[in-house]
């Protein structure tokens, strides 16, 4: 446009009436184009004074000026030599002239302003319009024409002769010089302001600057090309060259060397080939190296040695967290331990990961940068490891590996999963390669990273390091601040005189000139071949980058011909003739020969070579090895060598700028960052001193080229396009939660960086910066816009009046698989219009995704996209080829029937990008279909996807996917004849070889094929169902592995989609991934899935089973309900009655009333205080936690004593966490108060039968009580009999796994007395009938009196209850993306009042309490939790994790945590001093502490038993939930559930929807009927049958008998369910050896004959009679197959002792080992990778494990280790293994005992004697924590106090030495020594060591310390404590009676307790009578001493036949080294006192 008429144009944009600075913008946009922002900005901020100017009375009518056609030229325009006046410059006259005309009007103004209108504004300068106008592309034409006829001009005026000098002359271009006359006429007419003639070049300068917007000032300048650069022409060319940069030295820094002194021993093996650092890397060393902590930008030219500076970061990093040593002079070393290669962590809570993750721009380069950093890194045991889409990593891998080099795209994805222990947590050091890319279309993606990383790091508060490397840049400022670098430290530019190597740029232009494509490409080649043979004669090796594979062969074949029709190929490119060379060909020439690509092999005959991706690896390592060895002088390459491989040459040549894109579907110019790049190969920094790049473009490209070269761009963001979907992952990963967050996240990018600088780029106008300096209004506007954008597409939901967003399934399957908000779009419409989609449709449906948009459909691909359709497409297309969906379904479909090589080299192309995107795509539509349910559609993608990835049809065979194992014929043979399918491939196994070989024709591999079907991961399936409710089904599924694992084929572990699915509505009700482990595949994997029916039911249901990754590898399993009978329906619940509450006084005593602070009873307490209080009934009780129920028990414990006194109550209590509790509470109620005597039965306590016959109130865990009642008919338990109250806390888990102990309780309860009452106390009952009758509630007479069910609603406090899904498919990424939430839900529910979060581990404890506090202190509010003062407590805390937590106001409550500090935690959270409590779920049992708010994070848990997570029963669920709502303080409580996104409705339907209680009896029936007929109680099987009556197992056969198995709920059905139940369970029995049948009468006692089979046959009257073995199992709590196991372990210890000459110490080995193998621990929890730990303590332990026993993973393992561990002292891996080695030490002295009660029940058979004597050593040991004799059985004896440094001295000369006078005296020797040293500490004494003498010497205060510690430690010597020792024989076979006098003192000095808490325990004495020649056991006493540790007895022994010498053994099972032993003769007369010989059975070390 002219130049008046754009003034006209602006003119009348001005005066229009609509004309507002809104419109203006926009209009001018429009009339200037892109290239007038500099313009348009200049005249909309002056947009009032100028429209005031135009509208004033006074201004003349310039517009219609300007319009005149024949206004005159300006007298002062200048003449321009003899040229003549153009039409050009007339226009520019009269622009100038208008420009003064305003000018003059200014002037006019400026001098009457004083008499002007003060309304009126100054006229505008408008000299900014014309400079800015300058910008516009026509505009600056004109201007630079102008320019150089003045400079023209001014040259003639001053004699110079040439034009074009003055061109190039930067000074003339300036319009000052246009003439004399002209600057006379100017200031004559005062218009020096108007115009720019008469400026200088810096007040034209100064102006643009002040014109131009803030983002771009400071890169607004134009620079020229380089000094020295020519233009050349040639035939249809034009070349221009700019020469090499001259490098200045002193602008060099000068060179680090690479020694000990700056780098260390450790990190110069990472620089071994590295003398000294360049120049750039030496500025950057001290930063790099030194400063870990500082990030960095680098800013470097291409080639100047950024990697060496990516590797000192690396070095530094790993020096600095101590897994690389420094060890420089000076330097204090630093050092640490690698763990693994860095995991998320050693060391410090806040310190960042240890690992190094390196992000290259692209998958080539990345394995470059693994194969350098791998090899330098090697020596220093780093591991390095590549993670890109074609390397995947384990997580074994992944945690070992130290530096992790991955893509940005990938990057993206793993840290989009985030959560605990993810990868994304372990980074210490991101390594950004290229960061550069910002301004490309993937620097998206960079930004997402970095800006994650930055809030993670503030989240965290974590120290992790950035560094970024880029080219040279601009806007290096900006990009520093995005990365948060430190600009006086952290942030380098270097220029081009850094690069290494010299660079010659050369840029060709090709004319077209008519001329054809073909015409072109032949140019260019041929202008390629002048380049590259200029340089082969000059003898440098040349690179040719072209942008297609194909192009690569073509263009060496284009240069191979051209040389030779011009004779040059021998001369000048063959390497075989040259003698220098020749050596290189040679050794080439067989490799080549050897390699498969033809292509290869022709060129290198003509001394080229060619490279690209679709190479294979091979052959591109001997192309880059041939060219790096001069074996070829020429290299035809694609663009992907230069950013992949490191592979300089002289001269690099660019042929041709158009690279296909298939993205975009079709060709784009080649991006100068490409450019650089490859430019950045040219020249080899070892042997050339300057390197040549040329550019083959076309012309019209040229000029743009140089423009982006000389004038760089500052780079933009491009995040805004990508911005929903950043967004969506940011919500799916947890990390925005709502709107704000969301504008917190964007502040992070580098778009809001550049929106600052440079909004006007991206569209915010002037006004909203003015207003909105930091931009905040228009971040929210674009994250609301993207918020709307995912809603409406269902990615989110998003919440316009809260802001909140929330996460959806398609939003977090599009954010995993990485697929854009469009295609979701797509697939919404296209999935609802294909409900039912069939294979092809599916096909259409994935071809449809945006994805695959710009996939574009040329004529020339036409037929042979119709001749692959015919061939290769066995799925008919819903789109025509000519479409782009029906082009990439028909390259899907080639690519997976592996068609022959395409012919066309866009098609390849296209192929290839599709392909790499369809899995992808097809998995997440896979995934999609799958959460919405579309059982079809689900399995036929998953079909689509397993065969994009294998590339084998479904409906092919199976054995296609074994590639290169089997000709193709074999397949086709078999596919021919049948077995084409799974199902027949699978028959393949039960035909011999020679039938297969003669189905496949291939009799030779017959053997392999069998062999490689056997490797399909076949899976069987067997399913049980079990009907829950009328509305839910309980399946129980079962997977057994059936196949033979290779590892080559099926690496470490498989996947499988288990669902169950309606196959009429194909609708999928379940789903879930399972994954299988090659260590425990042959492990049947169980499964228990609740699932809804419906009514009426379908014929059946599918369980369906399909492999993750193999092709056809599918199971279905039809699940029949043709027999399954529903429960009927319940309506179930106890109204509440409006009643008055009833007073305290109602208790008519005032002892009772005084109990209660309270003044009325609650409601629920009110209806039922008649039933418990004033009669006699059972009381079952249904009701919400926190309704009181405690009260209820009160009431009824009260009634009894009230009515007798002398009847106890027995309180049972689920877990010993709550039993201590209420001994708490109920010992300061009722024995404070009334008096009454409360006693604690558990595991952990015991008590004297006395005792607790004294005791009015007994609370139990339910399997103490059962233990106790088993006995009630023996000596010493009739107090059971006086049991007139049984209160059953928590009877509803009845149904849980430990309910058959309940059961039996009850059942043994009524059974021994009807007349007890008992008092259920329960949640809500879906089956309250049922239960209430089996506890004799009469539903019947007394209409169900005493049965009350109240509803989950009816509450003290009422309760809102939210639920909430969470994805992911791993537990502890889950657990992370909960922490959030739960701050959230704090924040909103409960800001400042009490809140328990429940979680279900230790370690979840403290993670969601560390990211509590991130969140806080990210709100600046980290004390907000903190109420009061907790520093003065904190010196008490033992626990770190819980020390630093308090410190913020959040406590931890776990088991792990000491007793004290458990106390302080609930002290300080019931005073409200912390607010927030994170706990395990056991406080929602044990400990009374409500809240206002409660959040149950997770309702899984690990099983150990199972090894995997499993759901929490809903009722523990609902006791988490009870603790919300404080009745004294709240009006309202709140409870919310983060659960697994597959159990919310699940959840929410049936947590306040009860399940009936059914029992769980027949898993433990055989221990329960075991113990029953040890006692007695059952003696055949008809009182077996008749003892089932009094089960609740046997009422809720008959109520839901298809959930037990049974036919039908008749008598008739379940009473011959019964009687088979019983038979197979007491034959159980019989096989285990714990009973036998007897004929008639009971036999008796020991009967050992378990050969003895059931006969069917034998004649009725059989009774069951017990054995040592079932008593044992009965006597000790064990499982009925224990006792055999135990008998099996001391038959074998036997034989070692007595045959194999073990020693004592092997003994109790042996014992512990036998223990901790059977079947009792078979359940303990192992957990997570714990065999690492039970590695690192079978290391520390003495004793290990067995080499045929390494199964370090195996629970029985671990146990034997834990114990190994306790009596060594061990320090324990971690602190789980505390609380596991306290449990298993517990369980050891049930264990122990009833492995002397089997010992002892077979003492006759030889060695029994010494059995005994190492069970009872291993007690010993286990008391004094010791292995056994030596050293540490003394030092066992003594107090940790004395264990210094001499004190040990002296133990050990004690212990090791020969002390005594009598060298043969071995027995007692500990018991001897304390004895000696006592009279030494006297002055007597009989020691004679030198040694010992003399360290006492030295050492008398270890004396007196080690004397103080001794003092009452039992001593003596045998003859003062076994007097009068004889045998009287009273039998003829031998046997009598042994009678000796016992003295026993000193034994109860100190009180000791195997869990170290000193509990006073009964100490035992045990006489042991052996026979003397066979070892067997004659004979055991226990003799218990009194509490003053003194016994005085008479001991009197019956002992069995044997006659001969007879061992007596003194042993003391609380101290270990103090036994003794004397022989006596049994044949000696009667009476006669014998001498006692002490013989050989002394402890030996």
């Amino acid at each position: 446009m002219p130049p008046h008429s754009l003034l006209t144009s602006v003119v009348e944009l001005f005066t229009s009436p609509s004309s507002s600075p809104e419109s203006l913008q926009n209009d001018l946009f429009g009339l200037l184009g892109e290239g007038g922002f500099d313009a348009m900005l200049g005249i909309v901020s002056s947009y009032e004074e100028i429209k005031a100017f135009l509208s004033s009375p006074t201004t003349p009518d310039v517009a219609a000026w300007i319009r005149k056609d024949s206004s005159p030229s300006p007298s002062f325009l200048p003449s321009v030599g003899q040229s003549q006046s153009s039409q050009s410059q007339i226009e520019e006259a009269k622009s100038l002239a208008t420009i003064a005309s305003l000018a003059l009007l200014d002037s006019q103004q400026s001098q009457n302003q004083n008499r002007q209108s003060k309304t009126t504004p100054p006229p505008p300068s408008l000299v900014g319009v014309t400079v800015k106008r300058s910008s516009d592309k026509h505009l600056k034409k004109y201007t630079k024409s102008l320019k150089k006829q003045a400079a023209i001009a001014n040259l003639q005026m001053n004699g110079a002769s040439s034009s074009n000098n003055a061109y190039h002359d930067p000074t003339s271009s300036s319009l000052a010089s246009i003439s004399q006359s002209t600057l006379l006429q100017e200031q004559a007419l005062n218009i020096k302001a108007a115009g720019f003639r008469s400026a200088s070049s810096s007040d034209i300068e100064a102006m643009r600057a002040a014109l131009a917007p803030s983002g771009t000032k400071e890169y607004s300048e134009k620079n020229a090309l380089p000094p020295g650069t020519f233009r050349e022409y040639g035939d249809g060319f034009e070349q221009v060259t700019i020469p090499a940069a001259v490098r200045d030295p002193s602008l060099l820094n000068s060179r680090i060397p690479m020694t000990l002194e700056t780098l260390g021993p450790a990190c110069l093996l990472g620089f071994k080939t590295v003398p000294t650092l360049n120049p750039m890397q030496s500025i950057c060393y001290d930063t790099a190296f030194n400063k870990p902590g500082k990030n960095m930008l680098v800013c470097a030219p291409t080639g100047a040695g950024k990697t060496n500076v990516a590797m000192l970061a690396a070095l530094g990093h790993f020096r600095n967290k101590g897994v690389v040593c420094d060890e420089r002079p000076g330097v204090r070393v630093s050092v640490g331990k690698k763990a693994g290669g860095g995991g998320g962590g050693g060391g410090k809570e806040f310190e960042g990961g240890m690992k190094v993750i390196y992000i290259a721009p692209m998958k080539a380069l990345a394995q470059e940068v693994v194969e350098k950093f791998g090899a330098r890194l090697k020596p220093l045991k780093l591991v390095v490891k590549e993670l890109t889409g074609d390397m995947q990593l384990s997580r074994a891998e992944a945690d070992r590996a130290d530096v992790i080099v991955t893509t940005p795209e990938k990057w993206d994805v793993v840290t989009r999963k985030g959560g605990d222990g993810s990868l994304g947590q372990s980074v210490g050091c991101l390594i950004i390669d290229e960061v550069h890319l910002l301004a490309d279309e993937r620097g998206a993606v960079i930004e997402s990273i970095v800006a994650r990383q930055h809030r993670y790091i503030e989240t965290s508060q974590k120290s992790i390091r950035i560094v970024g490397l880029s080219a040279t840049l601009p806007n290096y400022k900006d990009v520093g601040k995005f990365l948060k670098v430190d600009e006086k430290d952290g942030l380098f530019f270097f220029g081009p005189e850094h690069r290494p190597v010299p660079l010659m740029q050369s840029f060709v232009g090709v004319t077209d000139g008519g001329m054809s494509r073909y015409q072109v490409i032949s140019k260019m080649n041929h202008i390629c071949y002048d380049i590259v043979l200029d340089s082969l004669r000059r003898g440098y090796q040349v690179m040719v980058f072209v942008h297609s594979r194909k192009d690569t062969g073509g263009t060496a074949r284009a240069l191979a011909e051209i040389a030779s029709k011009a004779n040059t190929l021998e001369a000048n490119f063959l390497t075989s003739t040259n003698c220098e060379e020749n050596s290189a060909f040679n050794k080439y020439t067989p490799h080549v020969n050897k390699s498969r690509n033809r292509e290869v092999q022709q060129h290198f005959a003509n001394g080229m070579g060619i490279h690209h991706a679709g190479m294979l690896r091979n052959d591109r390592k001997l192309s880059e090895n041939m060219f790096t060895e001069g074996a070829i002088k020429v290299l035809c390459c694609t663009a992907t060598l230069a950013w992949g491989v490191n592979l300089p040459a002289h001269t690099v040549v660019i042929k041709g700028t158009e690279v296909y894109n298939p993205e975009k579907g079709g060709v784009v110019d080649l991006s100068i960052l490409d450019v650089m790049q490859i430019f950045g190969r040219a020249g080899r920094p070892q042997f050339d001193t300057s390197g040549e790049a040329t550019m083959i473009t076309s012309h019209k490209a040229l000029s743009r080229y140089l423009n982006l070269l000389v004038n760089s761009a500052p780079i933009e963001s491009n995040f805004i396009k990508q911005l929903a979907d950043h967004l969506n992952a940011e919500v799916v990963g947890g990390t925005v939660c709502n709107i704000q967050e969301a504008a917190n996240w964007i502040q992070y990018t580098y778009l809001y960086v550049r929106m600052l600088k440079n909004p006007i780029t991206y569209k915010i106008k002037y006004e909203k910066k003015e207003t909105d300096p930091q931009l905040l209004n228009e971040t929210r506007r674009l994250v609301k816009d993207a918020a709307k954008l995912l809603d409406e597409r269902r990615m989110i939901r998003y919440d316009p009046n809260s802001g909140n967003l929330a996460v959806t399934d398609l939003g977090r399957v599009a954010s995993h698989f990485y697929i854009q908000n469009e295609s979701v779009a797509t697939f919404n419409e296209m999935l609802s219009r294909f409900p039912f989609p069939n294979d092809s449709e599916l096909f259409h449906i994935i071809c449809s995704a945006c994805e695959f948009e710009n996939v574009k459909v040329r004529a020339e691909e036409i037929d042979e996209m119709d001749e692959l359709t015919r061939k290769f497409c066995p799925l008919k297309l819903k789109a025509d080829v000519s479409d782009s969906a029906g082009k990439c379904c028909v390259l899907m479909q080639t690519f997976i029937s592996q068609s022959p090589r395409l012919t066309s080299f866009t098609l390849i192309s296209d192929m290839n990008y599709v392909v790499s995107n369809a899995g992808r795509v097809s998995r997440a539509l896979f995934e999609m279909c799958m959460r919405r349910g579309m059982a079809g559609a689900a399995i036929k993608l998953l079909r689509i996807a397993k065969s994009i990835d294998k590339r084998c049809w479904w409906f092919n065979s199976p054995l296609r996917q074994f590639t290169g194992e089997f000709p193709d014929n074999v397949f086709k043979a078999l596919e021919s004849r049948g077995y084409g399918t799974y199902d027949m491939t699978l028959s393949l196994l039960e035909m011999d070889a020679k039938e297969v070989g003669g189905l496949a024709h291939f009799q030779k591999g017959a053997k392999s094929i069998i062999k490689h079907v056997k490797y399909f991961p076949h899976l069987e399936i067997s399913c049980v169902v079990q009907p829950v409710t009328r509305a839910v089904l309980k399946f129980s599924v079962t997977l057994v592995g059936n196949f033979d694992w290779n590892a080559g084929w099926l690496g470490s572990a498989q996947g499988f989609w288990l669902w169950i699915e309606d196959g009429v509505n194909e609708r999928i009700y379940h789903q879930e991934h399972v994954l299988l482990s090659r260590r425990n595949h042959g492990s049947p994997v169980e499964l228990e899935l609740m699932i809804p029916a419906f009514e009426p039911l379908p014929p059946q249901y599918y369980v369906r089973v399909i492999s993750d990754t193999w092709v056809g590898v599918e199971s279905l399993l039809p699940v029949s309900f043709q027999h399954l009978l529903l429960p009927d329906k319940h309506m179930p619940f106890t109204d509440l009655m409006d009643l008055t509450p009833l007073p305290r006084s109602a208790l008519h005593n005032p002892s009772y009333e005084s109990l209660y602070t309270f003044e009325a009873f609650n409601p629920i307490q009110t209806q039922l205080f008649h039933v418990l209080y004033h009669t006699d009934q059972p009381v079952l009780l249904g009701a919400p936690t926190g309704s009181g129920k405690t009260i209820v028990a009160e009431l009824a414990l009260l009634r009894l004593k009230t009515v007798s006194p002398k009847k106890k109550c027995v309180y049972i209590a689920p877990l010993k966490s709550l039993a201590r509790e209420r001994l708490k509470e109920w010992k300061k109620k009722l024995g404070g108060g009334l008096g009454w005597s409360v006693l604690e039965l558990s595991g952990d306590t015991s008590h004297d039968a006395s005792v607790m016959a004294r005791a009015d109130v007994l609370i139990c865990t339910p399997e103490k009580w059962d233990l106790i009642t088993r006995g009630w008919q023996e000596g010493g338990r009739g107090f059971v009999k006086d049991v007139g109250l049984l209160v059953i806390d928590e009877i509803h888990l009845l149904g849980e796994e430990r309910g058959a102990v309940l059961e039996a309780i009850v059942s043994r309860t009524r059974y021994i007395a009807e007349t007890t009452r008992i008092v259920g106390l329960s949640t809500a009952l879906a089956n309250p009938r049922d239960l209430g009758e089996w506890m004799g509630i009469d539903f019947e007479k007394k209409r169900g009196l005493g049965c009350y069910n109240f509803r989950p609603s009816v509450r003290p406090i009422p309760m809102e209850v939210h639920i909430q899904g969470f994805p992911g498919r791993h537990y502890c990424p889950r657990m992370a993306t909960m922490n959030k939430p739960c701050y959230a839900s704090i924040k909103e529910h409960s800001p400042s009042k009490p809140v328990i979060i429940f979680v279900a581990s230790r370690r979840q404890t403290r993670l969601t309490a560390l990211d509590l506090i991130s969140y806080a202190a990210g709100d600046e509010d980290e004390d907000g939790f903190l109420h009061g003062e907790v520093d003065y407590l904190l010196d008490n805390v033992k626990d770190a994790a819980l020390k630093h937590c308090l410190q913020f106001g959040i406590g931890l409550h776990h088991a792990g945590l000491s007793s004290c500090d458990r106390d302080t935690v609930e002290q300080l959270f019931l005073s409200g001093t912390i607010q927030v409590l994170v706990a395990t779920a056991t406080l929602a049992w044990g400990v009374n502490l409500p809240a206002h708010l409660v959040i149950v994070k997770g309702t899984e848990f690990f099983d150990g038993k199972t090894s995997r997570y499993v759901d929490y029963p809903v009722t523990d669920v609902l006791q988490m939930m009870g603790r919300a709502g404080r009745p004294q303080f709240d009006t309202k409580g709140f409870a919310c559930v983060l659960v697994a996104e597959g159990k919310k409705n699940f959840y929410k339907k049936f947590l306040y929807e009860p399940f009936p209680v059914e029992s769980k009896l027949e898993p433990r029936l055989g221990e329960c009927l075991n113990a029953e007929i040890s006692v007695g109680t059952i003696k055949s099987e008809k009182d077996a049958v008749e003892y089932m009556r009094w089960t609740y197992y046997w009422r809720r056969l008959r109520e839901n008998p298809s959930f037990y198995g049974c036919k039908g709920g008749g008598e008739v059905e379940v009473g011959g369910f019964l009687e088979i139940l019983i038979k197979k369970k007491l034959q159980e029995l019989a096989e285990s050896g714990c009973l036998v049948w007897v004929k008639g009468a009971a036999g008796g006692g020991r009967n050992f004959d378990l050969n003895r089979v059931v006969d069917e046959n034998e004649e009725e009257g059989r009774e069951l009679t017990p054995t040592t073995l079932g008593k044992a199992a009965s006597k000790f709590y064990l499982n009925h197959n224990t006792p055999r196991e135990l008998q099996t372990g001391i038959s074998e210890i036997a034989r070692g002792m007595v045959n194999e000459g073990w020693q004592q110490e092997q003994g109790i080995a042996a014992v512990l080992e036998c223990i901790a193998f059977c079947g009792e621990f078979s359940d303990f929890p192992l957990r997570h990778n714990e065999e690492n730990e039970n590695a690192e303590l079978c290391e520390a332990v003495k004793w290990g494990v067995k080499e045929d026993e390494m199964e370090l993973d195996d629970p029985h393992t671990k146990v034997y280790l834990l114990l190994q561990g306790w009596l060594g002292r061990c320090k324990m891996p971690v602190s789980d293994y505390v609380n596991d080695t306290k449990s298993v030490v517990e369980q050891m002295g049930r264990m122990l005992a009833a492995m002397a009660f089997v010992t002892e029940g077979g003492g006759q058979k030889d060695g029994m004697l010494d059995v005994m004597v190492c069970i009872i050593g291993a007690r010993q040991c286990l008391a004094q924590r010791c292995y056994g004799d030596g050293e540490d059985a003394l030092c066992a004896c003594v107090d940790e106090k004395c264990y210094e440094e001499n004190d040990f001295e002296i133990l050990r000369i004690l212990a090791n030495e020969d002390v005594f006078e009598n060298e043969n005296d071995e027995g007692g020797w500990l018991r001897q020594m304390v004895a000696d040293l006592g009279k030494e500490g006297r002055g007597g004494g009989s020691l004679r060591s030198k040694s010992y003498i003399n360290a006492m010497n030295r050492d008398k205060k270890g004396r007196r310390s080690i004397f103080a510690s001794l003092k009452g430690i039992f001593c003596g010597d045998e003859k003062e404590i076994m007097k009068n020792l004889r045998f009287e024989s009273g039998r003829g076979d031998g046997g009598g009676v042994l009678r000796l006098d016992l003295s026993v003192e000193g034994g109860g000095g100190r009180k000791r307790g195997e869990g170290g808490e000193g509990r006073n325990e009964d100490k035992t004495v045990v006489i042991l009578v052996g026979s003397a020649e066979n070892r067997q056991l004659l004979g055991v006493k226990h003799v218990k001493l009194r509490n003053n540790g003194k016994a005085d007895m008479k001991v009197n022994m019956e002992l069995g036949g044997g006659g001969g010498e007879v061992i007596v053994r003194v042993m003391f099972e609380w101290m270990r080294g103090f036994d003794f032993q004397v022989v006596v003769d049994s044949s000696s007369s009667v009476g006669k006192k014998l001498s006692s010989d002490t013989k050989a059975f002394a402890p030996k070390t």
